[in-house]
């Protein structure tokens, strides 16, 4: 049985700077259990507070079902008791999403998120059935609502917000529009007990200030030491300090979307410069590295390590 009073300390549970997970390959682009441990294991050195899994940073869309699984079973097993785990299982089907859930409740995750179904704009109470359908495959897990409106296509409304609060499972938002406003809205329709989390990474600070407990970003793993650092200031009210480091970082997230490969491409062979992690490149239809991004690659690692011996 779901215990509703659970909510309470979710605020707490859930604080802090949790980078959204990279899917791992092997070189020849099939899901690598190995390279997924060792990143899961950079993650708790670094000291951050958990990680969102088969995200949109773990290019979700492009991955089957078994890859999903397969990831999130690498993933638990090095960061199990060590670090918060949410577990993003939609798939643009509810039939796939609902085996995911189960999945994800079986290994003992803290939490499933899910964005709505993509394609099709289907009405919010379409949208609710799918996700409290979801909810009700891991009954004794609590659900985050994934609201990224730019790519999904549809935006969390107060109409649809409040129909999800019904379900006793739904205790936060990651909150991926750009609008902070947002976050003071969802906080202020969810109450105190309620959590959520800043998405957009170039405005980490302005989400922290509206409410967010704590950030969920795809370009945290390229600088979790930058984050962290922002979030320990944020904490002792040292806020024109953050600011410089937020605007260190917003000018880093140009460099890293500067290439002609995918993002997520250039995050990766920045963590092979700076760390020696081998991770992979990213799945067709994203676009890997071509050789001149390669030198913004090795620009962008000497940008983040000269930041963070400034400030970190």
């Amino acid at each position: 049985m779901y215990l509703k009073e659970k909510k309470m300390m979710n605020v707490e549970k859930f604080q802090g700077i949790l980078p959204a997970f990279y899917a791992c390959y092997e070189d020849n682009g099939e899901v690598s259990v190995e390279r997924t441990k060792a990143l899961v294991r950079y993650f708790i050195e670094a000291g951050v507070q958990g990680l969102y899994v088969n995200g949109s940073s773990g290019e979700c869309i492009y991955l089957s079902v078994e890859d999903r699984k397969q990831i999130l079973e690498a993933v638990m097993a090095e960061a199990k008791g060590k670090l918060r785990i949410i577990a993003h299982v939609a798939c643009n089907n509810t039939k796939d999403s609902v085996e995911l859930a189960k999945h994800a409740e079986s290994l003992g995750v803290d939490a499933i998120a899910a964005i709505p179904p993509i394609y099709f704009r289907l009405p919010s109470y379409s949208i609710a059935e799918y996700w409290n359908t979801i909810s009700a495959a891991a009954p004794n897990t609590d659900f985050i609502i994934y609201n990224i409106p730019q790519l999904a296509g549809v935006s969390l409304s107060k109409e649809l917000f409040m129909e999800m609060k019904k379900n006793p499972r739904v205790i936060g938002v990651k909150n991926s529009s750009m609008p902070v406003q947002d976050i003071q809205n969802y906080k202020a329709w969810g109450g105190e007990d309620f959590v959520v989390f800043n998405g957009p990474d170039e405005q980490f600070i302005g989400g922290r200030t509206m409410g967010a407990c704590g950030g969920i970003g795809g370009t945290y793993g390229a600088m979790p030491e930058l984050f962290l650092k922002m979030n320990a200031l944020l904490k002792e009210n040292r806020m024109e300090e953050a600011r410089k480091i937020q605007f260190a970082v917003n000018e880093i997230i140009t460099l890293l979307c500067s290439g002609h490969g995918n993002m997520y491409a250039m995050i990766k062979e920045v963590l092979k410069l700076r760390k020696g992690l081998v991770v992979g490149s990213v799945r067709s239809p994203l676009s890997p590295l071509t050789e001149a991004d390669l030198e913004i690659a090795k620009k962008t690692a000497k940008v983040i390590d000269e930041t963070v011996a400034r400030f970190a």
